[in-house]
């Protein structure tokens, strides 16, 4: 089974449910070609490898070093010195640097600035009765959001969105590894500004956290932090509207108070996380799980989509059930999940405030979904609805 095809992307569920009939709930898969891996789609089976960091460790360094260097995955993949590339005490170092430089975070100041951003970029189409929520939406917000949490300038952050669209894109080692020298410059040089005036920001806080990180570490925190707080973030809130635009249960219910925004949100985070298939994983030795043998080395994936609608767990109605694995679990559990859920949400309830009759453009079968294994990501999220008024809030 191959994660990687067009077909894979257009109908996951459909594989998932062929996976399962055929292999139960450990799955051998291919990520690239000739790159076999485990793919995990049972929820207790993920939970177990999920809370056990000695068995199933996240450092890929072993692995990485028998993948051919043009292997189209390893930019995704490979060590890097942050959280959720390390086990161990590199690990635990990491991660208190992240945690404790997000936990300085004002989430009702985030929220203010969610609503300044928003406001100004409905502004810029409500006029126009249609757009593309995705390009004009849903991706500059949690940009902007981002590069001011992280302190950016203008010109840093424009740096650092085409660096990683760049990586998002290439086939080849070469342009990744041109890409990522295009990022760390531009980190650098954020970085040594934070030096000489430090402000309240998460560059600052990484610069000045009692772990000691060095340049290359603080440059890997910031990545981190920027890649999973930008992309996941920004295919949440479209694939969310793409829900209450297709589900009658969040067309009239919302509208009557049934249902909320953050019930959809969370019905997407059970049915099409935006990190699909991730939570890498390295066992150091070969490990029997069930009637499984686990190969030593070999990467072991954890399929958040698959496992969150494993027949085995789910039962009957969801709403208001946050049981999902979509931020992971165990000591990798996502540490930004409270100020994502404040950017998703916010930017959902002021684009419906403003626009609250936003329709697809196109049926929805025709709408295209990005190839590749590991997220649950659009092409585009085009919508039509009556023009409006500026809301000039901003």
């Amino acid at each position: 089974m191959t994660l990687y095809s067009g077909e894979f992307a257009a109908d996951p569920h459909g594989a998932y449910q062929d996976m399962r009939r055929r292999h139960g709930s450990l799955v051998p898969v291919e990520l690239a070609p000739g790159v076999p891996a485990t793919l995990v789609i049972g929820y207790r089976e993920a939970l177990h490898i999920l809370s056990d960091p000695l068995r199933f460790p996240a450092d890929p360094r072993v692995w990485q070093s028998a993948v051919p260097a043009d292997c189209p995955v390893l930019p995704t993949m490979e060590w890097q010195p942050n959280a959720s590339r390390s086990a161990g005490k590199d690990h635990a170092r990491y991660r208190r640097a992240s945690t404790d430089s997000l936990d300085k975070i004002d989430l009702y100041a985030l929220r203010g600035a969610v609503e300044r951003a928003a406001a100004a970029l409905i502004d810029s189409f409500c006029e126009s009765g249609s757009a593309d929520l995705l390009g004009q939406y849903a991706v500059p917000l949690t940009v902007q959001v981002l590069n001011d949490l992280l302190g950016f300038s203008p010109e840093a952050g424009e740096e650092a969105f085409a660096a990683l669209a760049a990586l998002r894109t290439v086939s080849d080692a070469a342009a990744a590894e041109a890409g990522n020298r295009r990022f760390t410059s531009a980190m650098l040089e954020v970085i040594s500004a934070k030096r000489e005036a430090p402000a309240a920001d998460l560059t600052s806080w990484l610069l000045e956290h009692p772990s000691g990180l060095d340049e290359a570490e603080v440059v890997q925190q910031m990545a981190m932090l920027y890649a999973t707080g930008t992309e996941p973030a920004s295919n949440l809130i479209v694939n969310t509207l793409l829900l209450m635009a297709t589900d009658d249960r969040f067309g009239s219910e919302l509208l009557a108070g049934a249902l909320s925004t953050r019930d959809a949100i969370d019905e997407v985070l059970f049915t099409d996380p935006p990190m699909a298939n991730s939570c890498f994983s390295y066992p150091p030795q070969p490990q029997i799980l069930g009637d499984v043998l686990l190969p030593i080395h070999e990467p072991v994936v954890i399929s958040l989509a698959a496992c969150n609608n494993d027949p085995a767990t789910v039962n009957g109605d969801r709403i208001g059930n946050r049981s999902h694995l979509a931020w992971g679990a165990g000591p990798h559990v996502c540490p930004a999940k409270p100020l994502a859920m404040v950017i998703v949400q916010e930017a959902l309830d002021q684009l419906l405030d403003a626009l609250p009759d936003i329709q697809l453009a196109v049926p929805a079968e025709q709408l295209q979904w990005r190839p590749g294994g590991f997220h649950r990501a659009l092409e585009a999220l085009p919508v039509i609805f009556p023009p409006s008024p500026p809301l000039n809030l901003v």
